[in-house]
């Protein structure tokens, strides 16, 4: 079998305890990646829980099974976690007890050259979490418009130079079509040359997010999830989102927010027209961070900040 890449999954004890998970509950993690929390939510949960594992990286779910190993009460799902409903109701499972969202890259994601997520190793620009999706970022960057090109590295990637960069492949792909990471990675490092001395990151950085949110339209899937997962969870169920960057943390900040709140009806209303109730306690009404020894050990954690929320009835979020 050989060795199993090694994965260090971030804030993993702080977010098990945040689901509350304990024997005989039903938990979704879905963002199975390497299988790290998924093996300490089986310890909690015992062998009257159920854990309900998705993932839309092929190799991620054999990298879990190997890890997990089989268990009656272990399913594994290959599948986007947007589809989270669609997914229980395939399988039987009417509520849960818990659902965690981790939403970043695994290491063997990240050191595996021919995904093309790293800017910093040689690979096809390719990004696709799942390589059943059509569109690659070769795709996107030898074929989108200027335009385009810098609305999304400026919107996904917040990158100050996005017209610039976007301006740079447009003359450079003239010449040639884009193949590679390096190829990209050193176009944008020549481009930003002077806006770049004096940052702490690489200039690829953002670009390469950008890219990855747009190859795998990775916003709108948490909308969706949050959208669906929320009115999943029974009376007192936990969801625990883990977000790397602003985009993600705001979408989920905004999602709890909306389902914690009463009504929404406008300001100028004299009383409620909408009826709507809240159906989530916040719990972490700051995002939790990792401690200084978790990013001294593993500081790919340092960007983490993990939000929880309880639900409080069994209804569905308007």
């Amino acid at each position: 079998m050989g060795t199993l890449p090694v994965h260090v999954p971030v804030l993993a004890r702080t977010a098990v305890e945040m689901l509350a998970c304990s024997p005989g509950k039903v938990v979704v993690d879905a963002t199975l990646g390497g299988g790290g929390h998924a093996e300490l939510i089986l310890e909690r949960i015992g062998p009257s829980g159920r854990l309900i594992g998705i993932d839309w990286d092929e190799r991620a779910i054999e990298l879990a099974r190997q890890r997990l190993r089989s268990k009656p009460n272990l399913t594994l799902v290959r599948d986007n976690f947007r589809n989270v409903a669609t997914i229980l109701d395939r399988i039987g499972q009417a509520g849960i007890d818990a659902l965690l969202l981790d939403l970043g890259l695994s290491s063997f994601q990240l050191e595996e050259p021919a995904r093309g997520l790293s800017f910093k190793l040689k690979g096809p620009l390719d990004m696709r979490m799942d390589t059943r999706l059509n569109t690659t970022a070769a795709d996107i960057i030898n074929t989108y418009t200027e335009g385009e090109l810098a609305g999304i590295i400026g919107r996904y990637g917040q990158e100050p130079s996005a017209r610039r960069i976007a301006r740079a492949i447009i003359r450079e792909r003239a010449k040639r079509h884009f193949r590679t990471t390096t190829e990209l990675a050193d176009l944008i490092r020549a481009s930003t040359a002077r806006q770049g001395k004096h940052t702490r990151i690489d200039p690829a950085t953002r670009t390469f997010q950008a890219l990855r949110i747009e190859v795998n339209s990775e916003l709108d899937n948490l909308k969706q999830a949050l959208n669906d997962g929320i009115p999943l969870l029974k009376s007192r169920g936990r969801i625990c989102v883990i977000s790397f960057h602003s985009l993600e943390d705001g979408i989920v900040k905004r999602g709890f927010a909306r389902a914690a709140r009463d009504c929404v009806c406008p300001p100028d209303l004299p009383q409620c027209a909408c009826g709507k109730r809240s159906v989530l306690r916040i719990l972490t009404p700051k995002p939790l961070r990792p401690s200084h020894e978790e990013i001294a050990a593993n500081p790919r954690s340092r960007s983490a900040r993990l939000r929880a929320a309880e639900k409080l009835r069994q209804e569905s979020i308007t």
